[in-house]
């Protein structure tokens, strides 16, 4: 794949990733459960883990997370997706460099420490260990998303072709 082609995909990519998150931002939560979601923006994440590499992966998330925190977001929504994001981004990198886990598992993997990063926020903003009760939900949520998201992103990642 040519510089040319890296750039635009990358860019392409980053654009999905912030649309995503968007649409994402729009959809109730479910279950009235707070800091469920979806984790629809991990596909791309994924793909680009996967097809670009893990510096591309990396850099599409943080440019994701800074320019939807700036556009529709505040202070402490960039706090929870910053901290969620990378912690997220580094485990999956992590994992994929092992060569012992399937796309879906490192998305499980990146869908439960994306709430152990929120968690550890939350505990510093609120200046309490008690709403480390909390983790248990949203592991549920993050193993069951973790898994969607995961097939998905597995699915697409098997369907991108590049032409050198």
């Amino acid at each position: 794949m040519s510089n040319t082609q890296k750039v635009a995909l990358n860019g392409a990519l980053a654009a999905l990733a912030m649309i995503l998150s968007y649409v994402e931002m729009q959809i109730p939560a479910f279950f009235a459960v707070p800091g469920v979601k979806l984790g629809l923006t991990n596909i791309v994440v994924l793909v680009a883990l996967y097809v670009l590499g893990e510096k591309n992966a990396f850099f599409i998330n943080v440019v994701r997370i800074v320019v939807v925190s700036i556009l529709f977001g505040n202070i402490m929504g960039f706090a929870f997706s910053i901290a969620g994001g990378m912690l997220s981004t580094l485990v999956m990198i992590l994992l994929k460099k092992t060569s012992r886990f399937s796309v879906t598992v490192v998305s499980v993997a990146g869908g439960i420490t994306h709430n152990v990063g929120q968690i550890i926020v939350a505990m510093i903003l609120l200046n309490t260990k008690a709403i480390i009760w909390y983790l248990p939900v949203l592991w549920i949520s993050g193993i069951i998303s973790g898994a969607v998201i995961g097939i998905v992103g597995a699915l697409v990642c098997s369907r991108i072709v590049i032409k050198e």
